[in-house]
């Protein structure tokens, strides 16, 4: 099977598990404790979401619009607070142990190096590293040209 089946068919399964996983901390810790757990997953989702996911839900909207995964994976970061935010959201005990993964910061960090193929995390001053093969200097004429003042000097 392909990836696309794969994913599918755990997103599927994925309702059962945590129906199945429910019952089984519910029968250990007693029902009332275990809704309590996953309300305070949901309560949690909604926080992070409403603090950390405000910008990163724009970013998210501008990135899908423009160029898709490949422009998520630039803000790997932020995106994986919002999916944290998210997985809090959806009741159920293994989307929280997945959001509560995410929001450890070295284990977000490495699966964001995972996610851009090993390739160093983007500059977050503005600056762009080109090859000298992939520029070329272009005069614009509304500056004036600095060279004529440098050759007069």
């Amino acid at each position: 099977m392909n990836l696309a089946k794969w994913l599918m068919l755990a997103l599927l399964a994925l309702p059962l598990a945590e129906l199945a996983t429910f019952i089984a901390v519910a029968a250990t810790i007693g029902f009332i404790w275990a809704l309590a757990l996953v309300l305070a997953g949901s309560f949690t989702g909604v926080l992070i979401l409403r603090h950390a996911g405000g910008n990163h839900i724009a970013r998210v909207r501008v990135a899908l619009s423009d160029g898709g995964v490949t422009a998520l994976q630039a803000d790997s970061s932020g995106f994986l607070v919002l999916l944290a935010g998210i997985l809090l959201l959806i009741p159920g005990f293994i989307t929280d142990i997945a959001g509560l993964l995410l929001l450890v910061a070295p284990l977000r960090q490495a699966l964001g190096t995972w996610l851009r193929g090993g390739a160093p995390p983007p500059r977050r001053d503005g600056v762009v590293d080109l090859e000298p093969e992939q520029w070329r200097r272009v005069g614009d004429p509304a500056l004036p040209d600095r060279r004529d003042n440098d050759e007069k000097r």
